[in-house]
């Protein structure tokens, strides 16, 4: 039996061979930092060990699904270089633990889904989107490189000249048109979401688990292969893309509600 009573920022509910994990962080928009990112880490290590689980759908509470990175812990590092924040191996850990849960997992994007956030989405099995919500991976706005995720998965979505448009502008998507390019599966109302994501749930835990655990694992040997190709170089030029004058300006502007004025540097 695992234990997931230790979680401060998720909540994880589970029943009938379902174990819904919901990111609990609203009042910042489930953007991660020093305080999520290490509970989203741990919890994808618990429940790929989980024998009740059969499949996992993974949610956002609140109006958004994440905001991914947390601008304020941005400037606060900026700041003060001593203050808490997550390191590459945790960055690391985060891809790889996701990668490791055997059981398939439905994203259920109920809102705007950004950054790490629709990273993460991404990497999940199935991608359910309220049509409200927008999607899309904007780290060079503040400066940074596309590196935590980011530049694995959405070549392998949607090609690679459209994932470099779409990363290098940080242009955010509506759901039709990210489920349009074949970047998330199904768009439905708001108030569908959860609905048909457990709809599916309910079909895939009645299947046979571990033909369907068998089939993810086969598909996503191609993820892993590129993940394992680009991962660490995108994730070191992430890191060093912090410590540039273009990310403190971005992340200063940005809290100053003004236009950054960037040098290249």
């Amino acid at each position: 039996m695992i234990d997931y009573s230790r979680y401060k920022y998720i909540k994880v509910d589970k029943a009938d061979g379902i174990c819904t994990i919901t990111l609990n962080r609203p009042e910042a928009l489930n953007s991660f930092g020093p305080v999520l990112h290490p509970e989203l880490e741990d919890v994808f290590e618990d429940v790929a060990r989980d024998e009740e689980a059969k499949v996992v759908v993974l949610t956002g509470e609140g109006k958004a699904f994440s905001a991914g990175g947390d601008i304020k812990e941005m400037q606060r590092r900026i700041v003060d270089p001593t203050a808490p924040r997550v390191d590459i191996q945790g960055a690391r850990r985060l891809i790889y633990n996701l990668l490791g849960v055997q059981q398939p997992i439905i994203a259920a994007v109920n809102g705007h889904a950004v950054g790490l956030g629709a990273t993460v989405a991404l990497f999940c099995d199935i991608v359910i989107a309220a049509d409200s919500a927008r999607i899309g991976d904007p780290h060079v706005s503040v400066g940074l490189v596309a590196g935590d995720g980011g530049a694995v998965i959405w070549p392998l979505l949607i090609g690679i000249n459209k994932a470099k448009e779409l990363l290098m502008t940080g242009d955010l998507l509506t759901a039709a048109e990210a489920e349009r390019i074949g970047l998330i599966n199904h768009v439905v109302p708001a108030d569908q979401v959860m609905p048909k994501s457990m709809e599916l749930a309910k079909r895939l835990a009645g299947g046979a688990s571990q033909a369907i655990r068998w089939t993810k694992l086969s598909v996503n040997k191609v993820l892993r292969e590129r993940v394992n190709l680009v991962l660490e170089t995108s994730l070191g030029v992430e890191f060093l893309s912090m410590t540039m004058d273009d990310h403190a300006e971005a992340v200063n502007a940005f809290v100053e509600k003004r236009a950054p004025n960037f040098k290249g540097s």
